[in-house]
């Protein structure tokens, strides 16, 4: 029988920052389509709890710690997942940081600090991924960019310049690897309501601000970006190749 649509039944996966928020969430769904699963984290206390709970549901995950910015601890990484799975069919490179502040305010070593773990650290994990998909002639790289890259707001710089570096690293993962089997595609999030963004949540003048400019007037829910990951690791999405998919209930293209 054929499988169902969607399914990453026999696929190994890895997403980076997965131990909560829109991470947590891209891990849970790619689990529940039938994918074995490595959380990311750099803190094995703090990746516990959720692998706890999706194992609870019956889910083939594990932990794997590292920090994404230290290039010894994710070659390290990468070479304990060749020795033990001796092959990668999915990453979500997820992981971000961000420092608000105005330009005037922002140092040079800021800038680097953001590009580092923004653009540098994705780019050097798709390199890894890759060089584990290549033999078998097929693969996902999955970026998560956000809407802060092809759009800008004040106090943001930083943020929006590696952000949209990342979906330009995108198309270029796309031309370089599609011909061999391998896709390389991003998610580019919204307002989501995550532990991070509580405070932003809880805050009037912000929730006025989401209920104007997002037609469906709301913040996200994690677990609503857990379809998109899904659609771009499976089979569906094999002819997708270089595309951001936008997640953000039509901010982006309202005014």
């Amino acid at each position: 029988m054929a499988e169902p649509p969607f399914s990453l039944e026999g696929k190994l996966a890895l997403v980076t920052g997965a131990a909560r928020g829109l991470g947590f969430a891209m891990a849970a769904s790619l689990a529940r389509a039938g994918a074995q699963v490595l959380l990311n984290g750099r803190s094995e206390a703090r990746l516990a709890p959720a692998v706890e709970a999706l194992r609870g549901e019956g889910l083939a995950v594990g932990p794997i710690v590292f920090d994404v910015a230290d290039e010894a601890a994710v070659a390290a990484a990468f070479a304990a997942i060749e020795r033990q799975h001796d092959r990668l069919d999915i990453l979500i490179s997820n992981v971000g940081f961000r420092n608000r502040r105005p330009i005037d305010e922002l140092l040079l070593g800021d800038m680097r600090q953001m590009l580092e773990v923004n653009l540098t650290a994705p780019f050097g994990l798709a390199k890894r991924a890759a060089a584990l998909m290549l033999p078998r002639h097929w693969g996902r790289l999955i970026l998560v960019t956000s809407i802060a890259g092809p759009l800008s707001r004040a106090g943001d710089a930083a943020y929006t310049a590696s952000k949209g570096g990342l979906a330009a690293l995108t198309r270029s993962l796309a031309a370089e690897y599609g011909p061999k089997g391998v896709t390389a595609n991003a998610i580019a999030p919204g307002f989501f309501a995550t532990e991070t963004n509580a405070d932003r949540v809880a805050d009037a003048q912000v929730r006025a601000f989401i209920e104007r400019r997002v037609p469906l007037r709301r913040w996200g829910r994690p677990a609503e970006i857990g379809g998109a990951a899904v659609f771009l690791a499976s089979e569906e999405a094999s002819y997708v190749n270089g595309h951001v998919l936008t997640v953000d209930g039509g901010m982006s293209v309202s005014f």
